[in-house]
């Protein structure tokens, strides 16, 4: 059965993550000489096609590999700049870096080094997909994705749901991408002795939802009162959560 696949496109301004000059690309000589080649060949009207072709191949693999090495070394510059976001949200069962904040302090270092980022959304039948494009200036990007089932906890709309789950994912894939940690926010040491609650992981609170859209509407508030949505869940709970949620689950 195919699956009906809805994309939406969210990508930052390009004001906000326009890509600021950096250092001229190292390792120029390779192309340069091909790109002559490429240039007399053209003059020469009894020229091999397949070797123009291939000749334009191998120019393309070149600018590809000098992409990839100016993406590596921007990376590794700014890497050496990301600092460790504040945990400000919070939920009845711990502490999380909001989206607003990983962008706010993330978006100034990624122009500085050449950088944006953009997010591709996909609706499927196993739930929300997705997709965070890191951009180099100089054409390479890389990719990570994210699936998640809809947070309808806590008697959310189908429009309140699509946003959490979004939300949620757009934190993590960036996260992922960009290699950020996370840490605890500066109380003066009054938390410093209680250790940060593990959360469930994504695929893991994708079994949750599942179950918990089989239980009924008596165990599917009594979830929600208690916390919040499956992506809240402590990581210590599942096992026995998952079990009970089994044995309620409507068949």
């Amino acid at each position: 059965m195919a699956i009906k696949t809805n994309v939406v496109n969210h990508e930052t301004s390009a004001s906000s993550l326009q890509a600021v000059p950096a250092a001229p690309t190292t390792h120029l000589a390779e192309s340069t000489a091909i790109i002559q080649v490429i240039e007399r060949a053209a003059l020469n009207p009894d020229v091999d096609i397949d070797k123009m072709e291939r000749l334009l191949q191998m120019q393309e693999r070149v600018m590809d590999r000098q992409a990839m090495m100016a993406y590596s070394a921007a990376m590794a510059a700014m890497q050496t700049e990301l600092p460790s976001i504040e945990e400000r949200g919070q939920t009845n069962n711990g502490c999380y870096a909001t989206l607003e904040d990983i962008v706010d302090t993330v978006r100034p270092i990624m122009q500085k080094h050449g950088f944006a980022v953009s997010f591709r959304i996909q609706t499927q039948e196993r739930g929300i997909q997705i997709t965070g494009v890191l951009m180099h200036k100089d054409g390479h990007r890389e990719e990570t994705s994210m699936l998640l089932p809809a947070d309808m906890s806590g008697n959310k709309n189908a429009v309140q749901a699509f946003g959490s789950s979004t939300s949620y994912g757009k934190r993590y894939v960036l996260c992922a991408l960009l290699n950020i940690t996370t840490r605890g926010q500066d109380d003066n040491g009054k938390s410093s002795s209680k250790p940060a609650i593990k959360l469930v992981t994504p695929f893991q609170a994708g079994q949750i939802q599942r179950l918990i859209s089989q239980c009924p509407a008596t165990t599917q508030e009594w979830f929600s009162g208690k916390y919040g949505s499956a992506v809240q869940v402590p990581q210590t709970d599942f096992d026995k959560l998952r079990a009970s949620l089994s044995k309620r689950s409507v068949k």
